[in-house]
């Protein structure tokens, strides 16, 4: 196990040629008391069924410890919107998970920090959303900022490493520099500048949130240069956003490789976005069907793995092993079809749909697009909002 927590990859596998999952996400909860515009979490969560209890969770975690997971996510929504966090940090942590929680900080008071810390929790990510108060409760539509700071202090205080976490995107990207400074005050040990992702709530508001090409190019310069600065003190990750790449990422490092997540309701995915796919049916964990037969035997586990599901030009492809034809979510978001190359790859027919988003990215200060509104997660706080409005903000 690395110092930031990852695990080094095992190569046991079944007969069949399927190794074990090495990384669960548990969400936990889509509860949040965020309203962040790039949100993850799907539009439709609120439609989806009842959380796993506590007991059920705790079953799910025995199951996928005994098939070989080993880092352990709890994630969201909020995971400290739930009571039992605690029970099952302890629980997992008997079993033999490396756990990190991944958190806004909303709700780690120092009495629930000090008891995940005797329950044994591993590692703590920490969420902001820019480096001012003004512009990071804007994009959260709260007033967090304050206690972010307050909760980072109390991760350094209970002897955490530092795991500083900002989703980048045109709204921010400007202000890396003073993200990075902010994140090297607190004492941070891992930042993540993660270019936004375009799914879920981002993909709905990407005509607001996708930066221009200059605008990444100046950011990563800002990167580097404070890399130097800053030296072995500081790990810091820049993840560019797919729509800049000629070639898509290795999505979670393939289709049920490694990569298992528990939705909060009990839907098993391979993915974080996959319940967005027609056509499948993902098994949840309350229909009597275990982790195990899950991960190796269902349709939908089985669904993308390997290459024989694939269709030109991926299946010729001399590179398909290094992307395994990129994101099935996102080939069917952009072009309609999950089994299509990601649109994202410069070979696939359809990369002029994403050639025509870059385009619409470029140019000094975008005007405000009056398509649509900038939409917060909930509904009820849409609204429209202008670059320049965003920009004042940031300089109160």
């Amino acid at each position: 196990m690395s110092a930031d927590g990852s695990v080094s990859t095992n190569s046991a596998v079944k007969p069949n040629g399927v190794g074990h999952p090495l990384w669960l996400l548990a969400e936990i909860t889509y509860k949040c008391p965020l309203h962040c515009v790039f949100c993850y979490n799907p539009i439709d969560y609120a439609t989806y069924g009842k959380e796993l209890s506590t007991d059920e969770w705790l079953k799910v975690l025995k199951d996928a410890r005994a098939i070989g997971a080993a880092q352990l996510g709890f994630s969201g929504g909020e995971p400290l919107m739930r009571d039992d966090l605690e029970i099952m940090v302890a629980e997992a942590h008997k079993m033999g998970y490396y756990i990190n929680l991944i958190t806004s900080g909303v709700g780690l008071s120092e009495k629930r920090i000090a008891a995940l810390k005797e329950a044994g929790l591993d590692h703590i990510q920490l969420s902001f959303q820019d480096s001012t108060k003004e512009m990071n409760d804007f994009l959260s539509s709260t007033k967090t900022f304050e206690l972010k700071n307050r909760v980072a202090k109390l991760i350094k205080q209970y002897d955490y490493p530092m795991v500083f976490n900002c989703v980048i995107h045109r709204l921010n990207v400007d202000h890396v520099g003073k993200i990075l400074e902010m994140a090297e005050t607190m004492g941070a040990e891992y930042v993540e500048l993660a270019n936004t992702q375009y799914y879920a709530w981002a993909h709905y508001n990407r005509e607001h949130l996708l930066p221009s090409r200059e605008q990444l190019v100046r950011a990563e310069a800002v990167t580097d240069e404070f890399r130097k600065k800053v030296g072995d003190k500081m790990r810091i990750f820049f993840v560019a956003p797919d729509f800049y790449e000629t070639r898509p990422k290795k999505c979670m490092n393939g289709w049920g490789n490694l990569f298992i997540v528990i939705t909060a309701d009990g839907v098993v995915l391979p993915c974080h976005e996959a319940r967005m796919l027609p056509g499948i049916t993902f098994p949840n964990v309350r229909d009597g069907g275990d982790v195990k037969s899950i991960w190796y035997d269902s349709d939908a586990f089985n669904k993308y793995r390997g290459d024989g599901w694939m269709k030109e030009p991926c299946r010729t492809c001399p590179e398909k092993e290094k992307d395994l034809g990129g994101c099935r979510c996102q080939a069917f978001m952009l072009s309609g079809d999950a089994t299509n190359a990601d649109p994202v790859c410069d070979k696939s027919p359809h990369h002029q749909i994403v050639l025509d988003a870059v385009a619409k990215a470029q140019g000094p200060e975008k005007k405000v697009l009056a398509i649509k509104p900038l939409t917060f997660r909930e509904d009820k706080n849409s609204r429209l909002i202008t670059e320049t409005e965003g920009s004042a903000a940031y300089r109160e």
